[in-house]
């Protein structure tokens, strides 16, 4: 059964919008910790625009908080994670004029450098994860190059208007998710899930980890941090309640 990673890096947008030190995504984190979810998830980007270096420094330090932090394959963060030693790193492409990542890695076109890539953290003791886009080629890439995990881009699936194409995006979806755990990766997916479509997603028995985090932070406008955080919890156990017969074994 899925369990929700809470991804904070939009209670630190709204913080940035305005320069202040308020809402802090240190303190969403201790929330998300407190109510038992899988890790939480910070993404420091080059240009700083939400998560500066201080906040991933101090969530880092929440006891019991499973830290998953995404970074872009550039030098100047890769250094930060590796000294910081979070529990995960997942591996995401990044572009400056992007409003989110726009797609997965393509680790097929350089299998060697991510390779040598996750080698580095695993040899500090940090668990790999790479972000692809429901493609097989890119998951038996990714298989090659020594990494413990995959995030499934939902993007595509999150994004369609139309009930067919819903469908045949969670059928890619979970046709890479059985490929990558055919391969001995563990599982993850993200991108785009909110309240509305997260159980299909869920319901996908192989999936173990579901990173969310602008519909929570959206709903927490609302309903505030805590409530936002356990009705998504909710909704993807439910939908693990539900798996057929078969997914079950």
């Amino acid at each position: 059964m899925a369990k929700l990673g809470v991804n904070v890096d939009h209670v630190a947008t709204l913080r940035e919008a305005r320069k202040t030190e308020y809402p802090d995504p240190f303190v969403a984190a201790q929330i998300a910790v407190k109510l038992g979810v899988s890790c939480v998830t910070v993404h420091l980007r080059e240009d700083r625009r939400h998560i500066q270096d201080d906040d991933v420094a101090r969530i880092r330090q929440i006891p019991s908080c499973r830290l998953n932090l995404e970074l872009a394959p550039e030098d100047e963060v890769i250094l930060i994670a590796l000294k910081i030693r979070p529990e995960q790193v997942t591996l995401v492409p990044e572009k400056r004029e992007e409003l989110t990542t726009e797609g997965g890695l393509d680790v097929a076109a350089r299998p060697a450098f991510f390779a040598e890539l996750a080698k580095r953290f695993r040899e500090k003791g940090i668990t790999v994860s790479l972000f692809v886009d429901p493609d097989l080629r890119q998951i038996e890439a990714s298989a090659k190059t020594g990494a413990d995990a995959v995030e499934i881009n939902t993007a595509e699936y999150s994004e369609t208007k139309t009930d067919k194409g819903a469908l045949a995006a969670l059928a890619r979806v979970e046709q890479a998710a059985k490929k990558a755990e055919s391969l001995g990766l563990s599982v993850h997916a993200g991108h785009g899930l909110n309240y509305k479509n997260v159980g299909p997603i869920a319901a996908i028995g192989i999936l173990e980890e579901l990173n969310i985090g602008h519909s929570i932070v959206s709903q927490a406008v609302y309903d505030g941090f805590e409530n936002a955080v356990s009705s998504m919890m909710r909704l993807i156990e439910d939908a693990g309640k539900n798996l057929t017969t078969d997914e079950h074994g």
